[in-house]
């Protein structure tokens, strides 16, 4: 219809080449009487690259992950990348079944949220580029990002002792993954400091069991006059259940949580929280398997963000 060879219509498509303007516009008018659309599977399979990331993460209710996860997509979208959300809701087979199907689309690079710490075999036989969050980095991945976990657990633990609290009590996540351990050496590193007893108890990120073992925290340590959330869900959680025993925030006990996201400033009284640096651990994610696809370059292959203390209404100084 243009009058020209299919080369020269992939060199106006896909802006390879210079092509004077007459034959520019013959093309374009033809692509746009016959509502013409590559074949971006065919396109794929040629290129072998779909332009695509995949981003896995164990639960999309998750809203640290969420944010981190539109970073993700800004970044990749601003580079001419798109990206495929997907929730193994905490399965193996599901986690294993999403890195198999994004290899099969030819897909760019995987950024995951791992639920363990010892890689599956279809990661360790991954040919893509992974980066892993908020864990450490092993052979299996290509990099891995995360904050400053340990001086996250200090920063926290440093604050409530400031604030003159005397019994603190640490709702840390399980001591499988290592984002957790590192929280957990800087809180007891400074309890050790001060010549304080560390105590604790485990928990998970979300909200419901955040009640569960807020309730359980009370019981076991009736004294408590400090607790670090291990999240923000789970300290808003905790806040619903010592209003609910009838103890006042921060006259009674103070509380620290953790992630910095946007409803810790919306909740009243707004949380002191530990802020991550979301937007810039997404980013981060992204950028790395754009260099990796586009200039076979890796700058650093474990990267750790700093942290921050934003000061609130759960505690006074």
């Amino acid at each position: 219809m243009a009058g020209v060879s299919p080369a020269t219509v992939s060199r106006v498509m896909n802006g390879t080449a210079r092509v004077n303007k007459e034959k520019t516009k013959r093309v374009l008018d033809a692509i746009k009487e016959t509502g013409f659309k590559p074949n971006e599977i065919a396109r794929s399979l040629y290129k072998k690259s779909s332009r695509i990331i995949g981003y896995i993460v164990p639960n999309l209710l998750n809203l640290f992950l969420i944010e981190i996860g539109r970073a993700i997509e800004d970044e990749a979208f601003q580079n001419g990348y798109k990206v495929i959300f997907c929730n193994s809701d905490e399965k193996p087979e599901k986690e294993a079944a999403y890195i198999n199907m994004l290899t099969a689309m030819n897909a760019d690079g995987i950024v995951i949220s791992t639920i363990g710490n010892d890689p599956d075999e279809e990661m360790r036989n991954c040919a893509l580029p992974i980066v892993v969050l908020d864990k450490c980095g092993n052979a299996s991945f290509t990099a891995s990002v995360q904050a400053d976990n340990y001086t996250g657990g200090r920063l926290a633990a440093e604050h409530l002792i400031a604030c003159g609290c005397q019994h603190i009590v640490q709702m840390h996540g399980s001591q499988e993954f290592s984002n957790a351990r590192r929280r957990f050496h800087g809180y007891s590193d400074v309890c050790k400091e001060h010549n304080i007893e560390p105590q604790y108890i485990e928990s998970s990120y979300d909200y419901s069991s955040g009640i569960v073992r807020s309730r359980e925290l009370l019981e076991r340590f009736p004294k408590v006059d400090g607790i670090l959330a291990v999240s923000d869900m789970v300290a808003l959680s905790l806040y619903r259940v010592l209003h609910e025993t009838g103890r006042r925030v921060p006259d009674d006990i103070m509380i620290v949580g953790y992630d910095n996201l946007e409803l810790s400033s919306l909740m009243t009284p707004s949380l002191t929280t530990v802020a991550q640096p979301m937007e810039e651990i997404g980013r981060m994610s992204a950028k790395i398997i754009i260099d990796m696809v586009e200039n076979n370059k890796l700058e650093q292959s474990e990267i750790i963000l700093p942290v921050s203390l934003k000061i609130r209404e759960t505690t006074v100084l």
